[in-house]
């Protein structure tokens, strides 16, 4: 026995201390996963029986309510900004968003924490093209109950146009009622006479206000229900104070930890900072009182 060996033998007794086994290439099958700072909202997302518990809460409280809303001629859901034609005499639609609303992307989310990547257009088209998106709790209940009462289910997505037979077949898979191709505006969606900016859906909610009141919208983020005028924090928080009183009852918001405008609206609006200074701005941000 060598006097190296019989060294490490000895502190092995002695201390208890760890003997390395021979690195042979490639990453240890013991080495922690890299930190990703999504980690943590992901597994809420996909483990927390209080998130199912929310998405149902919330969508019994939109169905306990569709009724009142549908008999009531003077109901509607859109801002006035975005009525840009008369509700009288126009058929019934509920607005919902697609991702993390109707449908549950939290495995695209999952690869890039095991993966260490960051969001991007193609990775992100090609998961929507293998429609292995599930629903989320509540949401296809809701959306037949509304069918079944001559409700149209319009969905207004930030996921480009160029994936509506993708989505529409993922949504038709879970359940959830499609009337038609034309339900579903997407990003790029033309509405003539109305320039977009961004990703912002005002656009398309005057579209749908031209053949629908609309009963209900809902979503994850503020700018499902409404344009903001500035990515800030402040400003978000000043918009949605001025509609207070249609939360849970015109509008229903769902819970989304794991990415979104209010992401940018931290960072003063800045989308293309890097992680490090992304996570810098979250924690200035922080109250400690």
């Amino acid at each position: 026995m060598n006097r190296s060996l019989a060294a490490l033998l000895l502190c092995a007794i002695v201390s208890g201390c760890a003997i390395a086994p021979p690195h042979t290439g490639g990453a240890l099958a013991t080495a922690d996963p890299a930190a990703n700072d999504n980690l943590n909202a992901v597994a809420w997302t996909q483990n927390a029986v209080e998130r199912d518990l929310v998405y149902l809460q919330t969508w019994r409280d939109a169905q306990g309510q569709l009724l009142a809303a549908l008999h009531d001629p003077a109901w509607d859901a859109l801002p006035a900004s975005d009525r840009v034609a008369p509700s009288a005499n126009l058929p019934a639609a509920v607005i919902v968003d697609v991702d993390e609303t109707v449908l549950d992307n939290s495995p695209y989310q999952a690869r890039l924490v095991r993966s260490g990547g960051a969001y991007n257009p193609d990775d992100w088209a090609a998961w929507c093209r293998e429609q292995r998106a599930r629903a989320v709790p509540g949401a296809v209940a809701f959306a037949q109950f509304a069918a079944q009462h001559g409700i149209t289910i319009v969905y207004l997505s930030n996921r480009d146009q160029s994936l509506d037979t993708a989505t529409l077949g993922n949504l038709r898979q879970v359940g959830l009622p499609v009337a038609g191709p034309e339900v579903f505006l997407g990003l790029g969606t033309v509405v003539n006479g109305c320039t977009q900016v961004g990703s912002a859906k005002g656009c398309r909610r005057q579209a749908v206000s031209r053949r629908y009141r609309v009963l209900m919208q809902v979503g994850d983020q503020l700018g499902d229900f409404v344009d903001a005028p500035q990515a800030t924090t402040a400003s978000y928080h000043a918009t949605a104070e001025r509609y207070l009183p249609w939360i849970g009852t015109r509008w229903f918001v769902l819970p989304n930890p794991t990415y979104g405008a209010w992401e940018s609206a931290v960072s003063g609006g800045k989308s293309a900072t890097s992680p490090a200074q992304r996570r810098k701005a979250k924690i200035t941000s922080l109250r400690y009182d």
